[in-house]
């Protein structure tokens, strides 16, 4: 079974993900590659929590003074949604309607695009309205460590979908890039899943102290 062979939606095998040996192995590296990146988030969240509360005695960048709950939630929704709808687009690829999978990996990349910039907003912010910079103090270094880096990580996932999107524009569907569109999806699931680590600890647990 070749992967660039053209398949019609009555010949489409069900995962095609992992429909070829190629796409097995793309699968269990990336899943490695989760691991790795797991524990490194895990590092920074500890980090994190172990210097919250190192700030300058005459500093205002406190938790409790500092966050604004109302923002940080509206782009947890942004992305919790993007994340539905890169399920809907992986849904109609595995049903090979690609025209489908292109529309609501647009909508996903909007809907990421737009977290984004609301974190660039929240950090400008903070920089602007109290002072609290990356060197200001060690929570300023973790915090930014651990958002930043996940918003780092956001704009990897956009530029690694619109890559795909672009790419294979012309292309259509097929064995070969079957599964680097699910492993993109994987990806966009695996930052969800860290922001809401990071809006329960960081944002949640802040506001109460």
């Amino acid at each position: 079974m070749h992967a660039e062979e053209k398949f019609t939606p009555k010949t489409w095998p069900a995962s095609p993900e992992k429909a070829t040996l190629e796409g097995k192995n793309k699968f269990m590296g990336f899943w490695f590659f989760l691991g790795g990146e797991t524990v490194l988030f895990g590092s920074l969240f500890a980090t994190y929590l172990a210097l919250k509360n190192k700030v300058p005695s005459e500093s205002h960048a406190l938790t409790t003074d500092l966050f604004d709950l109302p923002l940080s939630f509206v782009a947890t929704m942004l992305l919790l949604t993007s994340s539905l709808t890169s399920v809907y687009a992986m849904y109609h690829m595995k049903n090979y309607n690609f025209q489908r999978m292109q529309a609501w990996l647009l909508i996903t990349v909007l809907l990421g695009a737009g977290f984004l910039g609301l974190e660039i907003y929240e950090f400008n912010h903070y920089v602007h309205e109290y002072g609290h910079t990356f060197t200001s103090s060690a929570f300023g270094s973790a915090f930014y460590a651990l958002v930043g880096f996940h918003g780092g990580h956001v704009a990897f996932g956009l530029l690694w979908i619109i890559s795909l999107m672009l790419r294979n524009a012309k292309r259509g569907l097929n064995l070969y890039n079957a599964p680097k569109f699910y492993l993109a999806s994987l990806y966009w699931h695996f930052i969800d899943v860290v922001w809401v680590f990071i809006f329960t600890v960081v944002y949640l647990m802040g506001m109460v102290g």
